[in-house]
Protein backbone atom coordinates (compact mmCIF):
# COMPACT_ATOMS: atom_id res chain seq x y z
CA UNK A 1 0.00 0.00 0.00
CA UNK A 2 1.35 3.07 -0.97
CA UNK A 3 1.73 5.97 1.63
CA UNK A 4 -0.85 8.97 2.46
CA UNK A 5 1.89 11.54 0.90
CA UNK A 6 2.12 9.82 -2.22
CA UNK A 7 -1.61 9.01 -2.35
CA UNK A 8 -2.49 12.69 -1.81
CA UNK A 9 0.11 13.45 -4.91
CA UNK A 10 -1.58 10.99 -7.21
CA UNK A 11 -4.97 12.55 -5.98
CA UNK A 12 -4.09 15.85 -7.25
CA UNK A 13 -2.43 15.27 -10.24
CA UNK A 14 -5.75 12.90 -10.75
CA UNK A 15 -8.35 16.25 -10.26
CA UNK A 16 -6.12 18.34 -12.58
CA UNK A 17 -6.63 16.47 -15.32
CA UNK A 18 -10.34 17.77 -15.06
CA UNK A 19 -8.39 21.11 -16.58
CA UNK A 20 -8.72 19.73 -19.61
CA UNK A 21 -12.72 19.84 -19.62
CA UNK A 22 -12.42 23.62 -19.19
CA UNK A 23 -13.39 25.39 -22.47
CA UNK A 24 -12.01 29.26 -23.02
CA UNK A 25 -13.85 31.72 -25.06
CA UNK A 26 -10.50 31.96 -26.68
CA UNK A 27 -10.16 29.56 -29.88
CA UNK A 28 -7.31 27.78 -30.94
CA UNK A 29 -5.07 30.05 -34.31
CA UNK A 30 -6.28 27.44 -36.67
CA UNK A 31 -9.96 28.20 -35.10
CA UNK A 32 -11.11 24.53 -35.24
CA UNK A 33 -12.09 24.62 -31.52
CA UNK A 34 -11.77 26.75 -28.38
CA UNK A 35 -8.47 26.06 -26.44
CA UNK A 36 -9.18 24.38 -22.95
CA UNK A 37 -7.79 25.77 -19.91
CA UNK A 38 -4.42 23.47 -19.05
CA UNK A 39 -3.77 24.52 -23.18
CA UNK A 40 -3.48 27.78 -21.97
CA UNK A 41 -1.43 27.61 -19.36
CA UNK A 42 1.03 24.86 -21.31
CA UNK A 43 1.13 27.87 -23.72
CA UNK A 44 2.02 30.40 -20.71
CA UNK A 45 4.56 28.45 -19.79
CA UNK A 46 6.28 28.30 -23.33
CA UNK A 47 6.04 31.76 -23.74
CA UNK A 48 7.49 32.41 -20.23
CA UNK A 49 10.25 30.63 -21.40
CA UNK A 50 10.53 31.74 -24.73
CA UNK A 51 10.03 35.85 -23.97
CA UNK A 52 12.33 35.56 -20.92
CA UNK A 53 14.42 38.53 -21.92
CA UNK A 54 11.62 40.17 -21.99
CA UNK A 55 10.99 39.77 -17.68
CA UNK A 56 10.99 43.14 -16.32
CA UNK A 57 13.58 43.83 -13.41
CA UNK A 58 13.10 41.53 -10.59
CA UNK A 59 11.46 39.09 -12.21
CA UNK A 60 12.00 35.51 -11.18
CA UNK A 61 11.03 33.70 -14.73
CA UNK A 62 11.22 30.17 -13.22
CA UNK A 63 8.75 31.36 -10.75
CA UNK A 64 6.43 32.94 -13.45
CA UNK A 65 6.44 29.54 -15.23
CA UNK A 66 4.89 27.71 -11.97
CA UNK A 67 2.54 30.61 -11.39
CA UNK A 68 1.22 30.17 -15.13
CA UNK A 69 0.91 26.43 -15.08
CA UNK A 70 -1.08 26.75 -12.09
CA UNK A 71 -3.09 30.11 -12.42
CA UNK A 72 -6.41 28.33 -13.60
CA UNK A 73 -6.27 25.49 -11.60
CA UNK A 74 -9.19 26.76 -9.71
CA UNK A 75 -11.14 26.79 -13.07
CA UNK A 76 -11.74 23.03 -12.31
CA UNK A 77 -14.23 24.12 -9.94
CA UNK A 78 -15.05 27.91 -10.82
CA UNK A 79 -15.29 27.68 -14.43
CA UNK A 80 -12.93 29.74 -16.70
CA UNK A 81 -14.68 33.58 -16.76
CA UNK A 82 -14.83 35.41 -20.09
CA UNK A 83 -12.82 38.53 -19.69
CA UNK A 84 -15.23 40.86 -20.97
CA UNK A 85 -18.35 39.28 -19.27
CA UNK A 86 -18.90 41.87 -16.47
CA UNK A 87 -21.45 40.37 -14.61
CA UNK A 88 -19.32 36.96 -14.49
CA UNK A 89 -16.35 38.94 -12.32
CA UNK A 90 -19.29 39.80 -9.54
CA UNK A 91 -18.41 36.54 -7.49
CA UNK A 92 -15.42 35.33 -9.83
CA UNK A 93 -12.94 36.45 -6.53
CA UNK A 94 -14.89 34.32 -4.31
CA UNK A 95 -15.48 30.96 -6.54
CA UNK A 96 -12.17 31.10 -7.36
CA UNK A 97 -11.01 31.01 -3.09
CA UNK A 98 -13.33 28.32 -2.69
CA UNK A 99 -12.01 26.39 -5.38
CA UNK A 100 -8.04 27.32 -4.14
CA UNK A 101 -8.73 26.04 -0.71
CA UNK A 102 -10.42 22.84 -2.07
CA UNK A 103 -8.04 22.19 -5.06
CA UNK A 104 -4.61 22.91 -3.26
CA UNK A 105 -5.85 21.50 -0.30
CA UNK A 106 -5.86 17.63 -1.84
CA UNK A 107 -2.30 18.17 -1.36
CA UNK A 108 0.16 17.52 1.23
CA UNK A 109 0.18 20.77 3.48
CA UNK A 110 3.68 21.71 2.60
CA UNK A 111 2.99 21.22 -0.98
CA UNK A 112 -0.14 22.99 -0.65
CA UNK A 113 1.35 25.71 1.29
CA UNK A 114 3.86 26.48 -1.85
CA UNK A 115 1.36 25.98 -4.63
CA UNK A 116 -1.12 28.21 -2.93
CA UNK A 117 1.49 31.01 -2.56
CA UNK A 118 2.46 30.52 -6.02
CA UNK A 119 -1.45 31.40 -6.71
CA UNK A 120 -1.75 34.10 -4.27
CA UNK A 121 0.98 35.66 -5.48
CA UNK A 122 -0.44 35.62 -8.92
CA UNK A 123 -3.95 37.00 -8.35
CA UNK A 124 -2.43 39.78 -6.14
CA UNK A 125 -0.08 40.74 -8.58
CA UNK A 126 2.07 42.86 -6.55
CA UNK A 127 5.91 41.34 -7.34
CA UNK A 128 7.63 41.86 -10.94
CA UNK A 129 7.06 38.42 -11.02
CA UNK A 130 3.52 37.84 -10.80
CA UNK A 131 3.24 41.19 -12.86
CA UNK A 132 5.07 39.43 -15.71
CA UNK A 133 3.15 36.25 -15.97
CA UNK A 134 -0.30 37.95 -15.39
CA UNK A 135 0.90 39.83 -18.58
CA UNK A 136 1.98 36.66 -20.57
CA UNK A 137 -2.05 35.97 -19.56
CA UNK A 138 -2.89 38.79 -21.13
CA UNK A 139 -0.95 38.86 -24.25
CA UNK A 140 -2.08 35.10 -25.30
CA UNK A 141 -5.44 35.44 -26.30
CA UNK A 142 -4.38 38.73 -27.67
CA UNK A 143 -2.39 36.87 -29.64
CA UNK A 144 -4.88 34.23 -31.02
CA UNK A 145 -7.22 36.91 -31.76
CA UNK A 146 -5.38 38.53 -34.08
CA UNK A 147 -4.28 35.60 -35.41
CA UNK A 148 -7.96 34.46 -36.26
CA UNK A 149 -9.20 37.97 -37.59
CA UNK A 150 -10.80 38.81 -34.44
CA UNK A 151 -11.86 35.49 -33.21
CA UNK A 152 -13.97 35.75 -30.03
CA UNK A 153 -13.47 39.83 -30.57
CA UNK A 154 -15.79 40.06 -33.42
CA UNK A 155 -18.22 37.03 -31.81
CA UNK A 156 -18.94 39.23 -28.77
CA UNK A 157 -18.46 42.68 -30.66
CA UNK A 158 -15.35 43.48 -28.36
CA UNK A 159 -13.88 47.66 -28.79
CA UNK A 160 -10.52 48.61 -29.05
CA UNK A 161 -11.08 50.42 -25.58
CA UNK A 162 -12.01 47.10 -24.11
CA UNK A 163 -8.71 45.56 -25.29
CA UNK A 164 -7.06 48.16 -24.28
CA UNK A 165 -8.53 48.30 -20.66
CA UNK A 166 -7.90 44.33 -20.53
CA UNK A 167 -4.10 45.05 -21.88
CA UNK A 168 -3.40 47.50 -19.83
CA UNK A 169 -1.54 45.22 -17.11
CA UNK A 170 1.24 44.64 -19.96
CA UNK A 171 2.71 48.25 -19.70
CA UNK A 172 4.12 47.65 -16.20
CA UNK A 173 4.63 43.64 -16.44
CA UNK A 174 6.12 43.60 -19.37
CA UNK A 175 7.10 46.99 -20.00
CA UNK A 176 9.50 46.17 -23.33
CA UNK A 177 6.52 44.02 -24.53
CA UNK A 178 4.06 46.99 -24.17
CA UNK A 179 4.77 48.38 -27.99
CA UNK A 180 4.25 45.17 -29.44
CA UNK A 181 0.80 45.08 -28.05
CA UNK A 182 0.06 48.47 -28.83
CA UNK A 183 0.96 47.41 -32.48
CA UNK A 184 -1.32 44.75 -32.61
CA UNK A 185 -4.53 46.22 -31.06
CA UNK A 186 -3.52 48.79 -33.77
CA UNK A 187 -3.53 46.88 -37.14
CA UNK A 188 -6.86 44.57 -35.50
CA UNK A 189 -8.49 47.56 -35.58
CA UNK A 190 -7.22 48.74 -38.66
CA UNK A 191 -7.92 45.22 -40.20
CA UNK A 192 -11.50 45.14 -38.94
CA UNK A 193 -11.10 42.46 -36.05
CA UNK A 194 -11.65 45.22 -33.47
CA UNK A 195 -14.61 48.13 -33.57
CA UNK A 196 -12.65 51.32 -33.10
Amino acid sequence: MTNQRLQQQIAFVVEIDRLKQVLRQTTLIDASRRENSAEHSWHLAMMALVLAEYAPAGGDVQRAIHQVLIHDLVEIDAGDTFCYDAAGHDDKAQREQRAADRIFGLLPEAIAQELRQLWDEFEAQATPTARFAASLDRIQPLLHNWQTQGGTWKQHHISRAQVMQRMTPVETGAPELWPFVLEVIDESVEAGYLTA
